[in-house]
C-alpha cells in the first residue's frame, strides 16, 4: 500500500482542503493520511469563518502520524498563519519529508486564507523547503512582487522562484485569458509547457487541492517527476471535465468522475 499525508484545512462543503485531497489521494489508490490546520465554515459562494488550531496541535498531529508509519510524500494546503507554517516547516525538516506546496492565498469566493503576516514566512521558511511548490500566477506574483501577463513571464516566474529552494516549480496558467491552459514546469534543467484545452465552466473550487494531491499520490506511487505531474494534472482536466453542479457559487471538482459518481 502507497501513503501520503495532507497538511491543511478542512472544507465544510468538502469540494477544497483535506476533504478533496481524501477523495483525490483515495481515487488513485493512496492511502492519505490528515492533519487539520484550520476548520472553515464554507460553501460555495463564501467563506463565513475559520478557526486556526494552535500551531503546537498541528505539530502533534505530525508527530503522531510520522511516529507510527512510514510516509515520504504529502502536500501543504492551508496554512494560515505564521506560527503554523514554522511548525510544519520544521517537522518537514526533522522527518524529511518530500513536500507539494500548494501556497493557498485565497478561495474561489475571495476569501483570503493566508493572513498578510505568513506570506513572508511562508516565502522565507516553507517554500525553500518544498519539493514541488504549484503557484498559480496571482500567487506566483505575491511571492515575486512582480506582474505576470504572458508565458514567457511564467517561464521567468518559475526559474526565480526555483531559486528560492524548491526542486520543482509549478506555475498553474488558468488565470491567463488564453484559450489554452499553459502550466509551466521546472526542475532547475527542464523548463516544460503542459498545454490543454479551456473548460468554460465556474465550478472549479478545489482544483488547487486536487491537483497537489494528486501530484503526491503519484510520486508516492514512484513516478518520476515529470511523469507525476503529467499523471495528476491529466487527472486534474478529468475531474474539472466531470465537475459537479452544486450549489449558488463555484461547485467542486469531481474527483470521483472514474466510479460514475456525478
Amino acid at each position: 500500500m502507497n501513503f501520503a499525508i495532507t497538511i491543511a484545512g478542512s472544507d465544510s462543503i468538502s469540494g477544497a482542503g483535506i476533504q478533496e485531497d481524501l477523495k483525490t489521494c483515495t481515487m488513485l489508490g493512496i492511502y492519505c493520511f490528515t492533519v487539520i490546520t484550520s476548520i472553515t465554515a464554507q460553501n460555495t459562494y463564501e467563506v463565513r469563518d475559520i478557526f486556526d488550531l494552535p500551531a503546537n496541535t498541528v505539530g502533534s498531529q505530525i508527530d503522531a502520524v510520522i511516529n507510527d508509519v512510514d510516509v515520504k510524500y504529502g502536500k501543504t494546503g492551508m496554512l494560515s498563519n505564521s506560527k503554523i507554517i514554522k511548525v510544519v516547516s520544521e517537522k518537514i525538516r526533522e522527518y524529511g519529508l518530500k513536500m507539494v506546496v500548494d501556497p493557498v492565498m485565497v478561495s474561489k469566493s475571495g476569501a483570503h486564507l493566508l493572513k498578510e503576516e505568513a506570506v513572508k514566512t511562508l516565502i522565507d521558511e516553507l517554500i525553500p523547503l518544498s519539493y514541488f511548490v504549484t503557484p498559480n500566477i496571482d500567487e506566483a506574483e505575491v511571492i515575486l512582487k512582480s506582474r505576470i501577463k504572458n508565458v514567457e513571464d511564467m517561464e521567468n516566474a518559475a526559474m526565480k522562484i526555483h531559486d528560492i529552494g524548491p526542486q520543482v516549480v509549478i506555475i498553474k496558467g488558468g488565470h491567463l485569458n488564453d484559450d489554452v491552459i499553459t502550466d509551466i514546469f521546472y526542475d532547475g534543467s527542464d523548463i516544460l509547457s503542459f498545454k490543454y484545452p479551456k473548460i468554460i465552466t465556474k465550478n472549479t473550487h478545489g482544483s488547487g487541492c486536487t491537483l497537489s494531491s494528486a501530484i503526491a499520490s503519484y510520486l508516492s506511487k514512484g513516478y518520476n517527476d515529470k511523469k507525476a505531474f503529467s499523471l495528476a494534472r491529466n487527472f486534474m482536466q478529468k475531474t474539472i471535465e466531470h465537475n459537479i453542479e452544486m450549489g449558488h457559487g463555484h461547485g467542486p471538482l469531481n474527483p470521483m468522475y472514474k466510479i460514475g459518481f456525478h
